[in-house]
Protein backbone atom coordinates (compact mmCIF):
# COMPACT_ATOMS: atom_id res chain seq x y z
CA UNK A 1 0.00 0.00 0.00
CA UNK A 2 1.06 3.65 -0.36
CA UNK A 3 1.42 6.08 2.05
CA UNK A 4 -1.55 8.20 0.92
CA UNK A 5 -3.72 9.08 4.25
CA UNK A 6 -6.18 7.03 2.19
CA UNK A 7 -4.31 3.93 3.19
CA UNK A 8 -4.94 3.76 6.51
CA UNK A 9 -9.03 3.66 5.63
CA UNK A 10 -10.00 -0.24 5.70
CA UNK A 11 -11.90 -1.02 2.04
CA UNK A 12 -15.55 0.21 2.65
CA UNK A 13 -18.64 2.76 1.61
CA UNK A 14 -16.26 5.73 3.22
CA UNK A 15 -13.21 4.88 1.26
CA UNK A 16 -15.27 4.19 -2.01
CA UNK A 17 -17.01 7.90 -2.02
CA UNK A 18 -13.31 9.28 -1.06
CA UNK A 19 -11.67 7.94 -4.20
CA UNK A 20 -14.67 8.79 -6.32
CA UNK A 21 -14.34 12.36 -4.69
CA UNK A 22 -10.82 12.24 -5.88
CA UNK A 23 -11.86 10.94 -9.45
CA UNK A 24 -14.10 14.00 -9.52
CA UNK A 25 -10.59 16.16 -8.68
CA UNK A 26 -8.98 14.42 -11.33
CA UNK A 27 -11.14 15.13 -13.63
CA UNK A 28 -11.76 18.79 -12.79
CA UNK A 29 -7.59 19.26 -12.89
CA UNK A 30 -7.43 17.42 -16.27
CA UNK A 31 -10.14 19.32 -18.34
CA UNK A 32 -8.48 22.27 -16.98
CA UNK A 33 -5.03 21.41 -18.36
CA UNK A 34 -6.65 20.73 -21.90
CA UNK A 35 -8.75 24.00 -22.17
CA UNK A 36 -5.62 26.00 -20.41
CA UNK A 37 -3.36 24.43 -23.23
CA UNK A 38 -5.37 24.34 -26.43
CA UNK A 39 -4.66 20.54 -26.53
CA UNK A 40 -4.91 17.35 -25.06
CA UNK A 41 -7.02 14.37 -25.57
CA UNK A 42 -9.65 14.68 -23.64
CA UNK A 43 -11.77 11.08 -23.89
CA UNK A 44 -9.46 8.89 -23.19
CA UNK A 45 -8.20 10.70 -20.32
CA UNK A 46 -11.31 10.97 -18.67
CA UNK A 47 -11.87 7.34 -19.82
CA UNK A 48 -8.41 5.94 -17.85
CA UNK A 49 -8.69 8.19 -15.26
CA UNK A 50 -10.60 6.06 -12.11
CA UNK A 51 -8.39 3.01 -13.00
CA UNK A 52 -5.52 5.56 -12.35
CA UNK A 53 -7.10 6.97 -9.12
CA UNK A 54 -7.00 3.69 -7.87
CA UNK A 55 -3.97 2.58 -8.63
CA UNK A 56 -1.88 5.25 -7.69
CA UNK A 57 -4.62 5.90 -4.32
CA UNK A 58 -5.19 1.95 -3.17
CA UNK A 59 -2.98 -0.51 -5.19
CA UNK A 60 0.57 0.41 -6.29
CA UNK A 61 3.40 1.06 -3.55
CA UNK A 62 4.91 4.56 -5.81
CA UNK A 63 5.48 7.89 -3.60
CA UNK A 64 7.39 10.94 -4.08
CA UNK A 65 9.43 9.69 -1.23
CA UNK A 66 10.12 5.71 -2.42
CA UNK A 67 10.03 7.09 -6.58
CA UNK A 68 14.20 6.73 -6.33
CA UNK A 69 13.98 3.26 -5.01
CA UNK A 70 14.00 0.00 -7.12
CA UNK A 71 12.14 -1.64 -4.92
CA UNK A 72 8.76 -1.13 -5.10
CA UNK A 73 5.97 -1.03 -7.44
CA UNK A 74 6.46 0.48 -11.30
CA UNK A 75 4.15 1.80 -13.80
CA UNK A 76 4.75 2.65 -17.37
CA UNK A 77 1.95 4.74 -19.07
CA UNK A 78 1.63 2.73 -22.24
CA UNK A 79 -1.62 5.22 -23.90
CA UNK A 80 0.86 8.25 -23.74
CA UNK A 81 -1.28 10.45 -25.59
CA UNK A 82 -3.79 10.28 -22.23
CA UNK A 83 -1.13 11.94 -20.34
CA UNK A 84 -3.67 14.46 -18.89
CA UNK A 85 -4.95 12.03 -17.00
CA UNK A 86 -1.39 10.73 -15.36
CA UNK A 87 -0.71 14.30 -14.57
CA UNK A 88 -3.91 14.63 -12.46
CA UNK A 89 -2.95 12.18 -10.41
CA UNK A 90 0.85 12.85 -10.41
CA UNK A 91 -0.27 16.07 -9.12
CA UNK A 92 -2.62 14.90 -5.88
CA UNK A 93 -0.10 12.10 -4.91
CA UNK A 94 2.31 15.17 -4.21
CA UNK A 95 4.79 14.73 -6.96
CA UNK A 96 4.80 18.68 -8.40
CA UNK A 97 2.08 21.31 -7.32
CA UNK A 98 -1.30 21.44 -9.22
CA UNK A 99 0.42 25.27 -10.06
CA UNK A 100 3.23 23.36 -12.45
CA UNK A 101 0.12 21.88 -15.11
CA UNK A 102 -0.49 25.58 -15.86
CA UNK A 103 2.33 25.21 -18.03
CA UNK A 104 1.48 22.24 -20.09
CA UNK A 105 2.37 22.15 -23.41
CA UNK A 106 3.70 25.62 -23.30
CA UNK A 107 7.25 26.41 -24.53
CA UNK A 108 9.89 25.35 -22.22
CA UNK A 109 7.90 23.43 -20.03
CA UNK A 110 8.54 19.63 -19.27
CA UNK A 111 5.07 18.96 -19.01
CA UNK A 112 4.04 17.96 -22.97
CA UNK A 113 1.63 15.98 -24.42
CA UNK A 114 3.18 12.66 -23.72
CA UNK A 115 5.29 11.31 -21.02
CA UNK A 116 8.74 12.03 -20.16
CA UNK A 117 10.71 11.34 -17.79
CA UNK A 118 11.74 14.54 -16.98
CA UNK A 119 8.40 14.94 -15.38
CA UNK A 120 8.62 13.76 -11.36
CA UNK A 121 7.23 10.75 -10.92
CA UNK A 122 7.13 9.34 -14.70
CA UNK A 123 9.45 6.42 -15.44
CA UNK A 124 9.55 5.75 -19.02
CA UNK A 125 8.91 8.20 -22.31
CA UNK A 126 5.84 6.67 -24.07
CA UNK A 127 3.20 8.08 -26.65
CA UNK A 128 4.93 5.89 -29.40
CA UNK A 129 1.89 3.31 -29.34
CA UNK A 130 2.97 -0.60 -28.23
CA UNK A 131 6.04 0.29 -26.27
CA UNK A 132 4.64 0.20 -23.31
CA UNK A 133 4.03 -3.29 -22.58
CA UNK A 134 7.56 -4.12 -23.73
CA UNK A 135 8.63 -1.44 -21.31
CA UNK A 136 7.08 -3.22 -18.42
CA UNK A 137 7.86 -7.10 -19.31
CA UNK A 138 11.33 -5.98 -19.39
CA UNK A 139 10.96 -4.48 -16.32
CA UNK A 140 9.08 -7.30 -14.70
CA UNK A 141 11.49 -10.02 -15.95
CA UNK A 142 14.40 -8.03 -14.17
CA UNK A 143 12.73 -7.64 -10.91
CA UNK A 144 12.47 -11.70 -11.22
CA UNK A 145 15.86 -12.12 -11.87
CA UNK A 146 17.36 -9.79 -9.24
CA UNK A 147 14.86 -11.47 -6.84
CA UNK A 148 12.34 -8.61 -5.94
CA UNK A 149 9.23 -8.51 -5.26
CA UNK A 150 7.85 -5.15 -7.04
CA UNK A 151 4.87 -5.50 -9.49
CA UNK A 152 5.11 -3.58 -12.74
CA UNK A 153 1.97 -1.93 -14.04
CA UNK A 154 0.91 -0.59 -17.69
CA UNK A 155 -2.62 0.81 -19.09
CA UNK A 156 -2.92 0.02 -22.84
CA UNK A 157 -6.01 1.62 -25.02
CA UNK A 158 -7.66 -0.65 -26.91
CA UNK A 159 -6.74 1.55 -30.38
CA UNK A 160 -3.11 0.39 -29.63
CA UNK A 161 -3.42 -3.38 -29.38
CA UNK A 162 -3.52 -3.09 -33.24
CA UNK A 163 0.26 -3.06 -33.07
CA UNK A 164 2.10 -6.38 -33.02
CA UNK A 165 4.37 -5.55 -30.48
CA UNK A 166 1.97 -5.59 -27.96
CA UNK A 167 1.54 -9.51 -28.94
CA UNK A 168 5.38 -9.59 -28.96
CA UNK A 169 5.24 -8.84 -25.27
CA UNK A 170 2.34 -10.62 -25.02
CA UNK A 171 4.17 -13.90 -25.61
CA UNK A 172 7.49 -12.97 -23.73
CA UNK A 173 5.47 -12.04 -20.61
CA UNK A 174 3.76 -16.07 -20.71
CA UNK A 175 6.90 -17.53 -21.78
CA UNK A 176 8.58 -16.10 -18.60
CA UNK A 177 5.97 -17.03 -15.82
CA UNK A 178 5.37 -13.05 -15.21
CA UNK A 179 3.03 -12.96 -12.32
CA UNK A 180 4.44 -9.67 -11.04
CA UNK A 181 3.40 -8.15 -14.35
CA UNK A 182 -0.42 -6.40 -14.53
CA UNK A 183 -1.64 -5.43 -18.08
CA UNK A 184 -4.60 -3.10 -18.03
CA UNK A 185 -6.48 -2.18 -21.40
CA UNK A 186 -9.19 0.59 -21.41
CA UNK A 187 -11.00 -0.97 -23.39
CA UNK A 188 -13.42 2.22 -24.41
CA UNK A 189 -14.40 0.89 -27.67
CA UNK A 190 -13.19 4.36 -29.40
CA UNK A 191 -9.99 5.73 -31.18
CA UNK A 192 -9.18 8.47 -33.67
CA UNK A 193 -10.72 7.03 -36.53
CA UNK A 194 -14.08 5.46 -35.28
CA UNK A 195 -14.85 2.57 -33.31
CA UNK A 196 -12.43 0.41 -32.98
CA UNK A 197 -14.43 -2.72 -34.12
CA UNK A 198 -14.22 -0.87 -37.00
CA UNK A 199 -11.49 0.22 -37.77
CA UNK A 200 -9.31 -3.06 -36.74
CA UNK A 201 -11.72 -6.28 -34.96
CA UNK A 202 -10.20 -7.40 -32.11
CA UNK A 203 -12.73 -9.00 -29.94
CA UNK A 204 -12.84 -11.35 -28.34
CA UNK A 205 -10.28 -10.52 -26.37
CA UNK A 206 -10.37 -12.04 -23.31
CA UNK A 207 -9.78 -15.46 -25.34
CA UNK A 208 -6.97 -13.63 -27.19
CA UNK A 209 -4.98 -12.37 -24.32
CA UNK A 210 -5.61 -16.25 -22.80
CA UNK A 211 -4.41 -17.69 -25.27
CA UNK A 212 -1.41 -15.60 -25.33
CA UNK A 213 -1.12 -17.35 -21.62
CA UNK A 214 -2.81 -14.54 -19.28
CA UNK A 215 -4.64 -14.80 -16.42
CA UNK A 216 -7.89 -12.34 -17.53
CA UNK A 217 -10.02 -10.74 -15.87
CA UNK A 218 -13.12 -8.99 -16.67
CA UNK A 219 -13.96 -4.82 -14.78
CA UNK A 220 -15.90 -2.19 -14.87
CA UNK A 221 -13.00 0.33 -15.15
CA UNK A 222 -15.26 2.87 -14.14
CA UNK A 223 -16.61 1.59 -10.86
CA UNK A 224 -14.50 2.25 -7.95
CA UNK A 225 -15.93 -0.34 -5.72
CA UNK A 226 -15.28 -3.01 -8.95
CA UNK A 227 -11.45 -1.76 -9.87
CA UNK A 228 -10.67 -1.84 -5.74
CA UNK A 229 -12.50 -5.53 -6.52
CA UNK A 230 -9.99 -7.10 -9.00
CA UNK A 231 -7.43 -5.26 -7.79
CA UNK A 232 -7.28 -6.99 -4.54
CA UNK A 233 -7.19 -10.69 -6.57
CA UNK A 234 -3.77 -9.86 -7.99
CA UNK A 235 -1.91 -12.04 -8.58
CA UNK A 236 -5.04 -14.09 -10.41
CA UNK A 237 -2.22 -17.28 -11.11
CA UNK A 238 0.44 -18.20 -10.04
CA UNK A 239 3.48 -18.41 -13.27
CA UNK A 240 0.96 -16.21 -15.28
CA UNK A 241 0.78 -12.37 -16.51
CA UNK A 242 -2.09 -10.56 -15.61
CA UNK A 243 -4.85 -8.90 -17.71
CA UNK A 244 -7.33 -6.70 -16.80
CA UNK A 245 -10.30 -6.16 -19.22
CA UNK A 246 -11.58 -2.72 -18.18
CA UNK A 247 -14.87 -1.97 -19.73
CA UNK A 248 -14.61 1.91 -19.89
CA UNK A 249 -16.52 4.60 -21.38
CA UNK A 250 -14.59 7.22 -23.26
CA UNK A 251 -15.36 10.53 -21.50
CA UNK A 252 -16.16 9.23 -18.89
CA UNK A 253 -18.08 11.93 -16.31
CA UNK A 254 -19.35 14.82 -18.71
CA UNK A 255 -22.69 13.72 -20.48
CA UNK A 256 -21.90 15.12 -23.54
CA UNK A 257 -17.95 13.88 -23.65
CA UNK A 258 -19.69 10.08 -23.69
CA UNK A 259 -18.69 8.27 -26.23
CA UNK A 260 -18.25 10.61 -28.49
CA UNK A 261 -15.37 10.06 -31.36
CA UNK A 262 -15.04 13.51 -31.90
CA UNK A 263 -13.57 13.73 -28.20
CA UNK A 264 -11.00 11.93 -28.33
CA UNK A 265 -8.48 15.04 -29.16
CA UNK A 266 -10.98 17.78 -28.61
CA UNK A 267 -10.54 20.98 -26.94
CA UNK A 268 -13.90 22.67 -24.49
CA UNK A 269 -15.17 26.12 -25.91
CA UNK A 270 -15.57 28.56 -23.30
CA UNK A 271 -19.50 27.17 -22.30
CA UNK A 272 -18.58 23.45 -23.03
CA UNK A 273 -16.16 24.00 -20.35
CA UNK A 274 -18.32 25.93 -18.23
CA UNK A 275 -20.96 22.75 -18.29
CA UNK A 276 -18.20 20.20 -17.81
CA UNK A 277 -17.51 21.76 -14.15
CA UNK A 278 -20.93 22.18 -13.20
CA UNK A 279 -21.32 18.55 -14.32
CA UNK A 280 -18.68 17.51 -11.86
CA UNK A 281 -19.82 19.63 -9.13
CA UNK A 282 -23.40 18.34 -9.25
CA UNK A 283 -21.59 15.21 -9.07
CA UNK A 284 -19.73 15.86 -6.15
CA UNK A 285 -22.89 17.33 -4.22
CA UNK A 286 -24.81 13.98 -5.27
CA UNK A 287 -22.02 12.05 -3.42
CA UNK A 288 -22.85 13.77 -0.15
CA UNK A 289 -26.83 13.29 -0.55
Amino acid sequence: MNSSPLESIPVGREKIRLLESKSILHRRALLKMIYTARAGHTGGSLSCVDILNVLYNHVMNITPENFSELNRDHYIHSKGHSVEALYAVLADKGFFPFEALDSVETYGSYFIGHPTRRVPGIEQNTGALGHGLSFAVGMALAAKMNGRNDRIFTIMGDGELAEGSIWEASASAANYRLDNLVAIVDRNTLQISGRTENVMAMEPLDEKFSAFGFAVREVDGNSISDLIGVFENLPFEEGKPNLILARTIKGKGISFIEDQVQWHHHVPTDAEFDTAMLELDEAEKALGD
